[in-house]
């Protein structure tokens, strides 16, 4: 990966808690990006349990492709994976796509604690008070520059509450949907919009 181009535009997704690679909208963005013959320029890990450990290999993954050079890299975060890439924007200067994001985790996340499964491999997972610790020392007091940042979020989300994620975010783009649920039913209405807010240019059609 380190052979890569720094000026190509990449995008590195960050699933939810207990999801994957395999989830419906990983795969949705996957697919919409070979089909642009993009594929070499999406990344999705399975993020470990631990939040440490999760931001550890993401942070591994950046040194890879941006080799420091990370304003090209922008970060699509669903759930947790949008707590995570906050965090990781904040770091490295990087831009963000947030869908029905976890705002403040290690609060949103304590009804969790105990045995899970992972959803597409079935494996389990603990999720601890260690856990909790890690995701409180990740928290970002205030975004540093909001208009790095695309909010996704429906209010039918039964998960997390909308409009928390909406003052967070106060000052970047938002798109507020109504009805919808924590899956954020109309993601693929907006695949090519956040393709293009990555720094691809628009497709042909």
């Amino acid at each position: 990966m380190g052979d890569r181009r720094l000026d190509q535009p990449l995008i590195l997704y960050l699933h939810g808690f207990t999801s994957g690679p395999q989830s419906k909208k990983a795969q949705a963005l996957a697919r919409r990006m070979a089909q642009r013959g993009l594929a070499d320029r999406f990344f999705c890990p399975q993020l470990p349990a631990s939040p440490a450990a999760a931001i550890r290999l993401a942070e591994e993954i950046i040194t890879k492709l941006g080799a420091g050079g990370t304003a090209r890299i922008t970060l699509v975060g669903s759930s947790l994976g949008g707590f995570y890439a906050t965090y990781l924007a904040e770091v490295h200067g990087s831009k963000a796509v947030l869908v029905n994001p976890a705002v403040v985790a290690a609060l949103e996340l304590e009804p969790y604690l105990g045995p899970h499964t992972w959803l597409h491999s079935g494996e389990p997972f603990e999720f601890t008070r260690a856990h909790i610790a890690e995701l409180s020392a990740l928290e970002v007091p205030r975004i540093k520059d909001p208009s790095r940042y695309w909010l996704l979020v429906e209010e039918g989300d039964e998960t997390l509450d909308y409009r928390v994620a909406v003052a967070r975010y106060a000052g970047a783009r938002q798109t507020v949907l109504p009805g919808g649920d924590h899956s954020f039913t109309r993601w693929e209405d907006y695949l090519e919009e956040i393709i293009v807010f990555a720094g691809f240019a628009e497709c042909e059609t």
